[in-house]
């Protein structure tokens, strides 16, 4: 794979990131967070919507580091293998955690639920896959 292409690539998924993150937006609504987080501990549920405001968060930056930086991401430094492991192992394991941890027997039904999660796991193994190919790069 050429270093342009490659550059492209990570480019147009930090476009992703930046979709992944509006679309996160609308989750805590589609999956009624607030109804079923009103009986947690206050500290729990305060818990719960730090740990989701840090993922936003972090995916947000991957974001604006893919647009930005996505030459001194095919380099071959330190930094650039480092992000580049970080940022594919962390959406491997997210998709890990999608099939093996989750407990999807309440969520919810219908087609455009479905959609969905075709469409985020579809969006998480291409930024799995792209910044994996990144970082064997840098290894060159």
């Amino acid at each position: 794979m050429t270093e342009s292409l490659l550059v492209k690539l990570i480019f147009w998924a930090g476009i992703g990131h930046f979709i992944l993150c509006l679309s996160s937006l609308f989750v805590p609504k589609a999956l009624q967070w607030r109804e079923h987080l009103k009986n947690l501990q206050p500290l729990l549920r305060q818990m719960f919507w730090t740990y989701a405001g840090y993922i936003l968060v972090i995916n947000f930056c991957f974001g604006i580091v893919s647009v930005g930086g996505g030459n001194e991401l095919v380099g071959h430094s330190f930094l650039a293998k480092s992000m580049t492991l970080f940022i594919a192992l962390y959406w491997l394991t997210r998709i890990g955690i999608q099939f093996l941890y989750f407990d999807r027997s309440q969520a919810p039904k219908g087609f455009i639920y479905t959609l969905g999660e075709i469409g985020l796991v579809s969006m998480f193994a291409s930024f799995t896959v792209i910044y994996f190919l990144a970082f064997l790069h840098t290894l060159a």
